[in-house]
C-alpha cells in the first residue's frame, strides 16, 4: 500500500471532502492507508491546484521505473473503474498512490502478490482544473 512520506501531495480541498466521505461510505479495507495520504497533502482551492499535478479525473502518463515501461492511467471515483480502459479507482493502491502527485513524483504500492511496484507520473495528458472545470 501507499506511503504518504515518499512524496509530497497537493490536493484540492473538493477531492479531499469528497474522497473522505467515499472512505466514511464504502469503508476499503486500506481506507487508513489512503486516509494517511490524503490528511498528509498540502490542501488549496480547485482553481489553485498546479496543472502538472494528478487530480481527480486525470489522465496521466506514467512508467514503471523498473521496465519503463509507460501506459496511461485516469484516477477515477469507484463506479467510473475500468481497469482495461486505465480508468483506476482512488480507492486502489495504484489510484490512491497517484493521486496529488506532480510530474517526475515517483507513486509507490505493493501489488496483490506483495510485490513493491514503483511507478513515475511523466506527464499530466489532460486535469479538469486545468481546463477550467473545477468541480468535476
Amino acid at each position: 500500500m501507499p506511503n504518504s512520506a515518499y512524496e509530497p501531495r497537493t490536493m484540492s480541498e473538493l477531492d479531499h471532502v469528497r474522497i473522505h466521505g467515499l472512505i466514511r461510505r464504502q469503508q476499503p479495507p486500506q481506507a487508513a492507508q489512503i486516509t494517511e495520504i490524503i490528511d498528509s497533502a498540502h490542501l488549496v482551492r480547485p482553481q489553485d491546484i498546479p496543472a502538472d499535478v494528478v487530480t481527480m479525473y486525470s489522465q496521466a502518463r506514467v512508467a514503471d521505473v523498473d521496465s519503463g515501461e509507460q501506459r496511461t492511467l485516469t484516477v477515477v471515483y469507484p463506479q467510473d473503474a475500468d481497469a482495461a480502459r486505465g480508468m483506476i479507482s482512488v480507492l486502489s493502491p495504484v489510484g490512491a498512490s497517484l493521486l496529488g502527485l506532480p510530474v517526475g513524483a515517483v507513486a509507490r504500492w505493493t501489488g496483490p502478490d506483495g510485490t513493491r511496484v514503483a511507478t513515475r507520473v511523466e506527464a499530466i495528458l489532460f486535469q479538469p482544473e486545468a481546463s477550467g472545470d473545477h468541480l468535476r
